[in-house]
């Protein structure tokens, strides 16, 4: 009796070793391999994670790839129903470069800016623009948190594709040495060439309605 509980003893461990030592993957509809673990464990490659509307948050779905477990290069995700909502760029599986969101017409409403470090660091070093000196950079050493931080330029969009909102960021702290003068200046530049396109529909009954005194037009009310 020892001798057999000694050999499914055996047994377990060795199935669970070689379990844990055995790449997995999916095929996807393309023949291309999709979410491969490799030996180690570590999610390797080309990844597509989905994940389930959950106590009112809305569900998603992302592609992108992975490098030794952790996120690399460009991701993308789309909302359940297939429209993209989001491009996001990672190194170390953190956030870094820019990343842009979008409504569910796919129009722009937010463009972000991020600088990742190096989480097998104690320090990272980054190149700095002098505000003073345009053009003139300087190395700084910061500590390494192990995350990502706002570093560069935010922009917030409206419905219409025109910024509403600009925000400047140097590693994590609102960067302030813009003139606030220029940005205004620069708001109003926008405002004012802006122009309002009427529709083709519209445009069509005003000309061929031009010169009439008096046109009938639906309104869409109901009389009762």
């Amino acid at each position: 009796m020892k001798t057999m509980r000694w050999i499914i003893a055996v047994f377990c461990l060795f199935a669970g070793t070689v379990s844990a030592q055995t790449p997995s993957y999916i095929i996807g509809v393309k023949g291309d391999t999709l979410n491969r673990v490799d030996k180690a464990g570590k999610k390797q490659g080309k990844w597509i994670n989905r994940f389930e509307s959950v106590r009112g948050e809305p569900g998603y779905e992302e592609e992108g790839e992975y490098k030794d477990d952790r996120k690399e290069g460009t991701w993308r995700k789309y909302n359940l129903m297939g429209d993209l909502f989001a491009i996001e760029n990672y190194r170390w599986g953190f956030k870094d470069g820019e990343s842009k969101y979008f409504n569910i017409s796919g129009n722009l409403t937010r463009e972000e800016s991020w600088r990742a470090f190096n989480p097998d660091k104690l320090y990272d070093t980054l190149d700095v623009e002098d505000p003073d000196h345009p053009g003139t950079y300087q190395e700084v050493v910061v500590k390494n948190e192990g995350s990502s931080i706002k570093h560069g330029t935010w922009r917030y969009y409206d419905s219409d594709g025109f910024i509403t909102k600009t925000e400047f960021w140097r590693l994590g702290q609102a960067d302030k040495s813009l003139d606030p003068p220029t940005l205004a200046k620069d708001t109003l530049s926008r405002t004012a060439n802006r122009k309002d396109v009427k529709p083709k529909e519209v445009l069509e009954f005003e000309k061929k309605n031009a010169g009439k005194k008096k046109v009938k037009v639906r309104d869409g009310t109901v009389s009762y």
